[in-house]
């Protein structure tokens, strides 16, 4: 299949780590490998880029052991620093805002931040890694929730309205424009001018290219 990515999973619970690996191998996807920690993660990809066979993503847990805080994330930052072109998505119980704004502070590219409770939602889940592989977004629409909640108190958000505020907050979950149209009941050339005029007041020119998407949302946080 054209979008076929081969994905490295990262989670203790090997109920949950059998799990993902059917619902991505079954959808035509490689599992190259399947681990419990975050020491384990890094040991695995350091040896698979050794053989030049990076994948293209890695799907990994937030808390691991041996502490169950945050080795998971910790690892993914650390990978995201060592291999740029590999994606990285990591699943979580609940929105914790220290790590997804963390795990957002470096590059803009295939990078994701999902609630476990999206796996579920299996065609979702299979279409956020893919897109990561290939170098795009996809958050969480509860993590977007909170981290534009907080975000609201900085001067930053003072110039968009209500609406752009709402187009973005679908934007940072990775949606297309003519997805966000049809979630908000509007024509696609409405949501086209949201688009530009949040690219506008938040200062992103032409010349950042497509990802000015994932940077207007970046320029949120780091507000």
């Amino acid at each position: 299949m054209e979008d076929r990515v081969r994905v490295v999973i990262a989670e203790d619970s090997v109920l949950l780590r059998e799990g993902l690996t059917r619902l991505l191998t079954d959808r035509g996807h490689d599992v190259v490998a399947g681990v419990g920690d975050g020491n384990a993660l890094i040991k695995t990809i350091t040896e698979l880029d050794a053989q030049d066979e990076l994948p293209d993503v890695v799907v990994a847990d937030v808390r691991m052991p041996p502490t169950h805080t945050d080795e998971g994330v910790r690892a993914a930052v650390q990978l995201r620093k060592a291999h740029p072109g590999l994606g990285v998505l990591v699943l979580s119980q609940y929105v914790e805002e220290r790590y997804a704004t963390e795990l957002l502070a470096g590059s803009s590219h295939g990078v994701g931040y999902l609630l476990k409770d999206r796996v579920a939602e299996v065609r979702e889940f299979v279409d956020a890694v893919v897109r990561v592989a290939q170098g795009g977004t996809a958050l969480d629409p509860e993590v977007v929730a909170q981290l534009l909640g907080r975000s609201r108190k900085q001067d930053v958000l003072a110039g968009l309205t209500p609406r752009e505020r709402e187009v973005l907050g679908l934007m940072a979950e990775g949606r297309t424009n003519s997805a966000i149209a049809r979630q908000l009941v509007v024509s696609d050339g409405a949501v086209e001018k949201h688009v530009s005029n949040i690219f506008l007041k938040l200062g992103l020119s032409p010349s950042d290219g497509d990802h000015r998407r994932v940077l207007a949302v970046l320029t949120y946080l780091n507000s």
